[in-house]
């Protein structure tokens, strides 16, 4: 087992459970020996992870709801006393935000408040990580990786709003959680999330395997766009180790903290997706045309810190993440197999690289 045994029987309340990221969470929760419970909306897609690995099943209780509804949320929370609560419910996408900017702040930021609040009104909270993404700093189209004291900022509203989000997670922090109490609030700034299951509009890899599945050309709008390519349970693992240490140790490690991978594996658009099709076997790659909408060119994060203090660092490298990606969308629409079992073997087969590598979490 991982993470000091810390999760075990932990009771563990998990925002956005319903959404890919936050899928693949409690199936990792659920293997450490958590009691995971999840807040969250539906399922925003026809084809949902949590409907094909049945999360619901996983689940000591749900809530099917906004953050937006601060009483409800609230009155959940209290109802379940978790020991840790991971919040990663959240507008998440760059493009929508254009066509949605008053839905994107009040979730991103007012949604965040009342998550922080419903935690300061539950006496049981030891320990808060609030995800936020890369895209919160002030984009300066750099080659070189954002650290963590750089200042928040973001050219569109789905950025500026993480970027908010952030500013309200350290405010918040030294108004009313002196000394990491009533419990230590850390955030996670993660890079380009990749993995089975995604289904969000405007994602590179579901767009590629969509067009793969429909025999169409893949047309990509920003060829020689560069993000952080990182596997889905890469930013998770240190979620996790984050949650770990503020649970442990409270404030000392109440800060914010980036998670991506190596310099090497921040690599073009175009390229990743290459990558899929010479991972699936078929397909056709090819420059489309522009909406117009702006999008960051280079983005890429520094990780020392993660490492240094987290003993956090990546396991795969950009081609192993896009090959077991690719794979779980093959198994997927090529089988009938069992999709929680094939998702719990792609985690069995990470931890099991991480514990080869010695990594301090995995041990």
């Amino acid at each position: 087992m991982s993470f000091n045994n810390i999760y075990r029987d932990k009771k563990v309340f998990v925002t956005g459970h319903c959404g890919f990221k936050g899928c693949w969470l409690v199936m990792l929760l659920k293997k450490l020996g958590a009691k995971v419970y999840g807040y969250s909306l539906k399922p925003d897609s026809s084809e949902s992870l949590y409907d094909i690995v049945h999360i619901h099943d996983l689940l000591e209780d749900e809530m099917i709801a906004d953050i937006r509804e601060r009483e409800k949320l609230a009155q959940f929370m209290q109802k379940c006393q978790p020991d840790f609560v991971f919040h990663l419910a959240a507008q998440p996408l760059v493009r929508l935000s254009y066509a949605e900017p008053v839905l994107t702040y009040e979730t991103n930021v007012i949604g965040t408040l009342n998550v922080l609040e419903a935690a300061r009104q539950t006496p049981s909270v030891k320990a808060f990580v609030n995800v936020t993404t890369d895209k919160c700093y002030e984009n300066k189209e750099k080659k070189e990786g954002y650290k963590e004291d750089e200042p928040m900022g973001g050219y569109d509203m789905y950025s500026s709003s993480k970027g908010c989000s952030e500013i309200l997670s350290s405010s918040y922090r030294r108004s009313f959680l002196t000394d990491g109490k009533p419990f230590a609030l850390g955030t996670g700034r993660a890079g380009n999330v990749i993995g089975g299951g995604d289904w969000a509009k405007d994602r590179l890899i579901p767009d590629c395997i969509n067009a793969i599945r429909q025999g169409e050309t893949i047309f990509i709008r920003n060829p020689l766009a560069t993000r952080p390519w990182q596997f889905v349970l890469e930013p998770l693992v240190g979620y996790l180790r984050l949650g770990q240490m503020l649970f442990e140790q409270g404030s000392k490690y109440a800060d914010g903290f980036n998670f991506g991978p190596y310099a090497s594996s921040v690599v073009k658009v175009c390229e990743v997706a290459q990558k899929v099709v010479d991972v699936w076997g078929k397909g056709k790659v090819e420059v489309g045309s522009s909406d117009g909408l702006h999008e960051a060119t280079l983005l890429q994060l520094n990780i020392e810190k993660a490492d240094k203090v987290l003993g956090v660092r990546p396991v795969y490298d950009v081609d192993a993440a896009i090959k077991v990606t690719t794979e779980w969308y093959k198994q997927h629409y090529t089988t009938k197999s069992d999709m929680y079992a094939f998702s719990q073997m792609q985690i069995d087969e990470f931890l099991s690289e991480a514990k080869k590598q010695n990594l301090e979490w995995s041990l």
